[in-house]
């Protein structure tokens, strides 16, 4: 037993007051009326009998109520000894690890033999539940005594390709034991792998009631060679600019020359021997001079000979799509030639170009259907002819892209068109006098400046002042001024470069942040995802777009089934990548994608757990103050004490006991004693 707050116990001396009502108090003369007392003798009255004790009922139950009032507000409490192993039911929860690193060895075989054993020995009254456990938890079975039942749901449990989480873990554990009401004890076969640990440590917090006995399924140590990530083109349209790049890394592995190929649609198109350090990394560097690859997505993949036991992660997948470059139309003035030339060059400086450029002029432009082209640059034209302008909305409207860029040409007009703001004046600051305007702020967020946020240094000389009105601002110039604007328009967008893509009006394409200026946009405004060649287990992939909603959406997993229910496949806006392998998605508007998923490589990392912080994890539930990780047997129910406060009975005590004081007071007190011994006398 002990008090939380000892202190008040000093509140017990108080009970000297109802002695001081009882005793002393009571030394008191009453007088009484007499005629003459000249024949009563004097002498000295003995004070023995004033100070006998009285009303012995009412002391004891003042005396008791205060201390137990001092025995309340110091906050009582004792120590209970969970009893999780001894007498009593409770659950027993088997829970499996079934991510990717239990493919390594006969990691499995040796976790679901165990299991199997265990379910013989649960004991009389008492509840098991089987659950399979990585990135998720599964329920295999419900809680049930059926000793078939749960060997039939242990054997079912097959190694997936997904990541393990202990946290998951847990969050289930916490759930089971607040449900059922019962002790659980929670037997782990894992090969305990450090990586699935979560980074906040009260993740994994057992809580109240849980016992966690671990079962290791690994052996010491494994070192591990692993292809760890891939970088390879998303799309191919020019065969000759095919670059591929990989990363070899050992997990605990000497240092080790291997054999790194790679392969397109199952057939090697390079190789190269690759030295990766002890428990170091490696870069795989490949130029393809040429790449022989049909139109369309091809199956791509990297692979290292196999030094280890775990012969999963020694491949890693991607794809590529060899494409056509799609047409963009460039419409600028006669003299606008210089703003053609940058432009051209920058996209066809970037790793792959995926446009070709038809350049016209105004005049040009008339006869010409926007509808094919992916997007339109209007460079500083002073006039666009009406029925262009008619057809630049009409193709805006139904979904395509305009970009336009403003010069002293295009300061002439009042509004910008298609843009349909107002353009307030044109800016310029003298070249002689060195006075310009630099950036001031950019929008990292904007996809023209995701990759090129830095425009330091950028001079410009000459912007087209235009109100922004309802528009985006992604840029502005140091004096306040818009540089870039978008507008969305129908189902298309619009977006204004305040100034020209010359060397005149500004110094921009002399920075290097103009070539990833220019690729961004374009590929933003042609509407190409910059999504990986690859992704991840666990990962979720955007099916539809609002536009598309309910239309159909078919996707065959990697074995090649339906993975998508004819009611999720009208609905759903998302899949997750659930397993490793290639998913063929078809989506509404008639893309096909083939897409590439690999197991997460922090499952290539087999360190385990070091023991103290296993013990650390045990001891955040009850009974699990004696552990043992390296025996395997887990926890043993011990001694492990929790303080519980008994402080409302100690209350409901006080309030019984100041009922019957006040009963018992009452009863002693209600007749007057100096009028009984008045009656008395008169007698």
């Amino acid at each position: 037993m002990g008090f939380l707050a000892p202190w008040f116990l000093a509140g017990a001396l108080a009970v000297g007051v109802p002695v001081w009502l009882h005793l002393l108090r009571q030394h008191k003369s009453v007088p009484l009326p007499f005629s003459s007392l000249m024949f009563f003798e004097r002498r000295t009255q003995s004070s023995v009998k004033h100070r006998r004790l009285r009303y012995l009922l009412l002391l004891a139950l003042r005396a008791l109520l205060i201390v137990v009032l001092a025995l309340a507000f110091s906050k009582p409490f004792t120590y209970m000894v969970p009893g999780l192993a001894g007498s009593g039911q409770k659950m027993v929860v088997i829970a499996l690890d079934d991510s990717f690193s239990m493919r390594q060895g006969d990691r499995m075989e040796r976790a679901r033999s165990e299991a199997l054993q265990l379910v013989g020995g649960i004991g009389a009254g008492n509840k098991a539940q089987v659950l399979a456990f990585s990135s998720g938890v599964r329920m295999m079975s419900d809680p049930t005594d059926d000793v078939a039942v749960l060997r039939a749901a242990i054997s079912s449990i097959v190694p997936g390709d997904g990541r393990g989480s202990y946290a998951e873990l847990t969050r289930a554990l916490r759930s089971i034991a607040q449900s059922s009401r019962m002790p659980v004890e929670a037997h782990l076969f894992s090969d305990l792998q450090k990586s699935s640990l979560p980074s906040s440590f009260a993740d994994v917090r057992l809580g109240d009631g849980i016992r966690l006995v671990t079962h290791p399924a690994a052996t010491g140590e494994q070192p591990n060679f692993a292809v760890e990530s891939v970088n390879a083109p998303r799309r191919v349209y020019d065969p000759k600019k095919v670059r591929i790049q990989a990363t070899v890394v050992g997990y605990g592995a000497e240092r080790g020359d291997l054999k790194v190929s790679v392969h397109l649609n199952n057939r090697e198109i390079g190789s190269k021997t690759l030295s990766v350090p002890a428990s170091g990394r490696a870069t795989f560097d490949l130029t393809v001079p040429s790449l022989d690859a049909p139109h369309g997505f091809n199956r791509g993949e990297v692979r290292i000979e196999s030094r280890d036991g775990f012969p999963g992660d020694d491949r890693y997948l991607f794809s590529i799509e060899r494409a056509d470059p799609r047409p963009a139309l460039f419409v600028h003035e006669t003299k606008g030639a210089r703003s053609l030339l940058y432009f051209r060059a920058a996209l066809e400086a970037s790793t792959s170009s995926a446009f070709v450029i038809d350049a016209v002029r105004p005049e040009q432009a008339a006869g010409i259907s926007p509808s094919r082209y992916a997007f339109i640059l209007l460079s500083d034209v002073s006039s666009v002819p009406p029925a262009f302008e008619e057809a630049l909305r009409k193709y805006v409207r139904a979904g395509g892209s305009l970009w336009i860029a403003l010069g002293r040409a295009a300061a002439v007009r009042n509004r910008v068109p298609v843009f349909d703001e107002n353009i307030a004046e044109a800016v310029y600051a003298s070249r002689s006098q060195e006075r310009f305007q630099t950036v001031a702020w950019l929008d990292p967020a904007h996809p023209s400046i995701r990759r090129a946020n830095r425009w330091d240094g950028v001079k410009f000389y000459q912007v087209v002042r235009v109100e922004p009105g309802k528009a985006r601002v992604a840029a502005r110039l140091s004096d306040d001024t818009p540089l870039l604007l978008e507008k969305q328009v129908g189902e298309g967008r619009v977006l204004v470069f305040a100034s020209t893509l010359d060397n005149i009006s500004n110094d921009f394409p002399l920075h290097a942040s103009f070539v990833p200026f220019i690729e961004q946009t374009s590929r933003y405004l042609g509407r190409i995802e910059e999504s990986g060649a690859s992704h991840t287990v666990g990962t979720f992939l955007e099916l539809r777009t609002q536009k598309e909603s309910g239309a159909a959406v078919e996707v065959l997993d990697p074995q090649g089934r339906r993975a998508l229910s004819l009611e999720e496949a009208a609905r759903a806006e998302t899949i997750e990548l659930a397993s490793a392998g290639f998913y063929d998605v078809r989506r509404p508007s008639g893309r096909h994608e083939l897409v590439a998923v690999n197991p997460d490589r922090h499952e290539s990392d087999l360190a385990v757990i070091p023991a103290e912080t296993l013990a650390l994890w045990q001891n955040t539930g009850q009974g699990s103050k004696d552990a043992n990780p390296a025996a395997g047997t887990g926890v043993q129910a011990g001694d492990e004490r929790k303080p519980s406060s008994f402080w409302w009975y100690v209350m409901l005590s006080a309030l019984i006991l100041a009922v019957a004081e006040s009963l018992v007071g009452n009863r002693h007190l209600n007749v007057e004693e100096p009028v009984e011994r008045m009656e008395k006398g008169a007698a």
